[in-house]
């Protein structure tokens, strides 16, 4: 999705064309990844950050492009809707103190950021759904005015032919149908990815799907939507409802939503999750690009296009730059609330990757992926609440405990995964020390927020003190001090 759409209308020669391309590729990736040498060398990380423009009553502003316009900077990026901004940040290796340098990236940006925002009475918030955020903010007016996002609205809405239906059950219920895809742009991530050697993807990419429910259960940020106190992560239901293309007869409803966990742990490696992808989803951007098939590796231009019209939450990355390597990226962390937090949660993240993944393959057999996807769900839901089904490793057995118990009893894993990757001890100090405390406090955005509008709504009605829980949001974030310790 990141790359540029110049066209917004394709023919049936456009599809054709674009889908042999799709099996050219694929045949070259197969090559490529066979490669001796190909992809190997140092691990490493990188992350994109998905933005709130927001005024001084918390209301969303329609302002991405003027802002992107004004700011003299490339990694800044325009999201679905008009009030959303994505910052990428610079890779940097996976050693020494890589969560403190993307944490000082993070910080500067959103310091710029918040500067050039002012200047059209804005500022930015990083948060995973907007909570004043309301109906008069969706809709096809708040789309940004770009080529691929007029594309993605009228793809999906022609293959589902009919409205979006959203419903969500929590702590009390949402039960829309909605026009087009603009409910969607209410979300906003922090997307973390993670270099990894070829040889390793397999390893790494079940290990990521196994411990995402920990790792969402540990961030959730999105409890609230169109004035609904719902999922703590509601981003995860709500995001996969909004762009449901699928028509609603019982054979459409058969196939899979683009917006998925997975369909089982991974045999072999990444090709088969791009020929997956292939096989399983019809493009929603045929268009093709002319390349030079004389350079190595090559550019897959088309394969990586349609790999980013199809959003699982761990999501395999082919990169031709830098000699050419994959990736990893975590999708199903939200935007905030501090990049201390959201550094605290990769760094977990990536230390129980590199902690399991030796012993992955004796871990899975206990663990149907049917499990994993149900705890991905349960964790979205009712966040540190949640109870998960979670494999005993020296009983070779599985049981259902509560995610927080699972999380503290895997902080020396986490510890020890990231020696592994020669991170330095302030740094694990730092961030797992924080997770450390999240638990210790049982206090997250989610439950922050959820805590906060109770208090709030005591005194004045929920509109209101929805806006007023925007506010204290806001002024804690820019103190800098991690959610667990907010008041």
């Amino acid at each position: 999705m990141g790359k540029s759409i110049e066209k917004t209308e394709f023919s049936a020669a456009d599809f054709d064309r674009f889908q042999h391309r799709l099996h050219d590729n694929l045949i070259e990736l197969e090559k490529v990844i066979q490669t001796p040498g190909f992809g190997e060398g140092p691990a490493s990380f990188g992350a994109e950050l998905e933005l709130y423009a927001i005024d001084q009553q918390g209301l969303p502003v329609m302002c991405n492009q003027a802002i992107q316009s004004d700011f003299p900077d490339s990694r800044l990026t325009l999201e679905l809707n008009r009030y959303n901004l994505e910052y990428n940040l610079s890779p940097v290796a996976a050693q020494g103190q890589p969560f403190s340098a993307l944490r000082k990236q993070m910080e500067s940006a959103l310091k710029r950021l918040d500067q050039t925002a002012s200047r059209y009475q804005a500022s930015i918030i990083p948060i995973g759904i907007l909570p004043t955020l309301s109906t008069e903010n969706l809709g096809l007016h708040a789309i940004t005015d770009l080529p691929r996002y007029h594309v993605l609205a009228h793809s999906l809405k022609t293959r589902r032919g009919s409205d979006f239906h959203i419903r969500i059950s929590g702590e009390e219920e949402l039960d829309i149908r909605w026009g087009d895809v603009s409910p969607e742009g209410a979300n906003t991530s922090f997307q973390f990815h993670y270099r990894v050697n070829p040889s390793h993807f397999r390893d790494a990419f079940n290990t990521a799907q196994l411990i995402t429910p920990l790792s969402v259960a540990l961030a959730a940020n999105s409890p609230i939507f169109l004035g609904k106190r719902l999922w703590h992560e509601t981003r995860v239901a709500l995001f996969k409802q909004a762009i449901d293309c699928r028509m609603e007869d019982s054979l459409s409803q058969r196939l899979p939503p683009r917006v998925f966990f997975g369909h089982g742990w991974v045999r072999q490696g990444i090709y088969e999750l791009f020929s997956e992808g292939v096989y399983l989803f019809t493009p929603l951007f045929p268009q093709c690009k002319e390349s030079s098939n004389a350079s190595f590796p090559p550019e897959l231009y088309e394969l990586c296009l349609h790999q980013g019209s199809i959003w699982s939450w761990n999501r395999p990355i082919y990169d031709e730059t830098d000699g050419g390597h994959v990736r990893i990226e975590l999708r199903a962390l939200p935007a905030g609330p501090t990049p201390a937090d959201m550094m605290a949660t990769a760094a977990y993240s990536i230390g129980l990757i590199e902690g399991l993944s030796q012993q992955i393959n004796s871990i899975l057999p206990g663990i149907p992926f049917r499990y994993a996807e149900h705890n991905f769900y349960r964790a979205a839901k009712d966040g540190l609440d949640a109870k998960l089904f979670w494999p005993n490793f020296d009983a070779n057995s599985i049981s259902e405990k509560p995610v927080t118990e699972i999380l503290e009893e895997l902080l020396p894993v986490a510890e020890t995964g990231l020696r592994h990757l020669t991170i330095d001890q302030d740094d694990i100090a730092i961030y797992l020390g924080i997770v450390q405390e999240t638990l210790q406090k049982r206090q997250n955005g989610a439950i922050w927020q959820l805590q906060t509008l109770a208090k709030l709504e005591q005194k004045s009605d929920r509109s209101t003190a929805l806006k007023k829980l925007v506010q204290h949001y806001q002024r804690n974030y820019l103190g800098g001090v991690p959610v667990c310790h907010w008041l």
